[in-house]
């Protein structure tokens, strides 16, 4: 395959950013964790249907057009920088409140369609997605490649994407880890709400 080195440098590059710790692989840890796995199932979903977005944008060239305004990129901090951290107020009231008894005839209900519109604010709002399919089509689309590639690469992102915060989703709603965060829950609530909070002050406070 011609385009076989363009392919694997895109996809592990594309790997690595999305399977490193941030705030969408935090969350998705803890409402594995905390509401088990159809709820990070669900959040995990709202990521991913949020990164294909992009991906899509991206490949139209609606992206490069628009990571050429500053404007937009800073009202897309301001606001995702915002709702990380609420995001970050919610984990640290659940951290302050001593951890209730576990009733298997009482468990809360779980809004599947409020999981997943909280995974695709958390993606759409950050705009180091932008700035991420705005590189990735940088080297998929060079001068003279061949626009045939472009699908290859969209499929392989998205079968990676859904593996990664899918894995994530499946890892960590194990009857161990949900056993562990029983233990630990204030402790793990309070890293969540930190972890929120750094990247939400990043964001507001980042140049590019």
């Amino acid at each position: 395959m011609p385009h076989l080195s363009e392919l694997l440098l895109v996809f592990v590059t594309y790997f690595v950013a999305t399977a490193s710790p941030g705030p969408s692989n935090m969350a998705i840890m803890g409402t594995a964790m905390r509401s088990g796995r159809r709820a990070a199932l669900a959040l995990a979903g709202g990521v991913i249907v949020s990164s294909m977005t992009w991906a899509l944008l991206a490949a139209g060239g609606i992206l490069s057009f628009m990571a050429t305004f500053a404007e937009l990129l800073i009202v897309l901090k301001i606001a995702g920088g915002l709702y990380l951290l609420w995001l970050a107020w919610k984990a640290g009231k659940s951290a302050l409140r001593p951890a209730p008894r576990v009733d298997p005839a009482s468990q809360p209900v779980v809004h599947y369609g409020k999981l997943f519109r909280q995974g695709v604010l958390m993606h759409i709002l950050n705009p180091k997605a932008i700035l991420t399919w705005v590189s990735i089509m940088s080297v998929t689309l060079t001068p003279g490649a061949d626009a045939s590639v472009l699908p290859d690469v969209i499929g392989g992102c998205a079968a990676i994407c859904v593996g990664v915060f899918g894995g994530y989703a499946l890892l960590f709603s194990t009857p161990v880890m949900v056993a562990l965060y029983q233990r630990v829950q204030r402790t793990l609530d309070a890293v969540l709400a930190a972890c929120f909070a750094l990247a939400g002050v990043r964001l507001l406070l980042s140049r590019s």
